[in-house]
């Protein structure tokens, strides 16, 4: 049989997706059922534990196909936006609402219990979150569960960003997290996926499955002096976005933040800790 990221392929030794069955070995094979995520963030992790690492995270409004509940609280699924396999807690699941027609698109906004910015707010929601929003009033979007969210925060689902560079620096100093995909923290695969997605370019999750897929090959000058700007730089484990011919823009756990690096500062850096560049990778929008 054919070998299976199991990053992205719902498969374990003792269950696997019913739509594997025949392709894959596994005892047990089940439906799924879609659930979505209801709350701000939801942490992916490798296993079933608060304390287990966080390979990624899911964002509210977005859906996953669930293939197994426990009864200590954890769904195994398999996300529907970038097909990321892994266990969620089931309490920040529900089930499937309206479809999503609005996005969050400013790096982090505030949702009120009613018609007015005086009232404590009831959550805090990350760029790229859905919503379904059944009105306006005034200066406040409605969402069918009755938050009121900033209209100016949110964006149509369909409409697109025009330069995913210039979505990234908003991310400026916002800390570095291992599997974070949010304003809270982020890495530098989550970095370069949220940007691409607000451009309408699918991207996967991590660093190396970015580089084998997206993009077309730019072979670099010597002193990297032929990049431009949406350029992807790539290093085993890491990928860092050409923001001008001089300087880099990446999710770092040297600066532990989203900063800005001068390219050949970075470069040098990064092989003086024994990584040279594996590739760079041009974007065109």
């Amino acid at each position: 049989m054919p070998e299976f990221d199991p990053r992205t392929t719902p498969a374990r030794q003792d269950l696997a997706a019913k739509h594997l069955q025949g392709r894959i070995a596994a005892t047990h094979f089940a439906e799924a059922t879609m659930r979505e995520v209801v709350e701000a963030q939801a942490p992916l992790r490798r296993e079933p534990a608060p304390d287990a690492l966080l390979d990624t995270e899911a964002l509210k409004g977005e859906r996953i196909a669930v293939y197994e509940q426990t009864d200590e609280g954890w769904s195994w699924g398999q996300l529907e936006a970038d097909g990321y396999v892994g266990w969620l807690p089931s309490a920040v699941l529900g089930p499937p609402g309206p479809p999503a027609t609005h996005k969050v698109t400013a790096v982090r906004t505030l949702v009120f219990p009613g018609p007015s910015i005086k009232l404590p707010p009831i959550e805090f929601l990350s760029f790229g979150c859905l919503l379904a929003v059944t009105r306006f009033v005034g200066d406040l979007a409605v969402t069918a569960t009755g938050g009121h969210v900033p209209a100016r925060h949110v964006a149509p689902r369909g409409d697109m960003e025009a330069d995913f560079v210039a979505v990234a620096e908003r991310f400026v100093s916002v800390p570095y997290l291992w599997g974070g995909r949010t304003s809270v923290g982020l890495d530098c695969s989550g970095l370069v996926q949220l940007a691409l997605a607000a451009v309408g370019i699918a991207c996967p999750r991590d660093s190396d499955m970015q580089e084998k897929s997206i993009g077309n090959d730019v072979r670099p000058d010597a002193d990297f002096s032929n990049l431009r700007r949406g350029d992807l730089v790539f290093w085993k484990g890491h990928v860092a976005i050409v923001r001008d011919p001089t300087s880099l823009l990446h999710a770092n756990a040297f600066h532990m933040a989203v900063a800005v690096e001068p390219l050949s500062q970075a470069i040098g850096r990064i092989a003086a800790a024994g990584s040279a560049v594996t590739s760079v990778k041009r974007i065109d929008q």
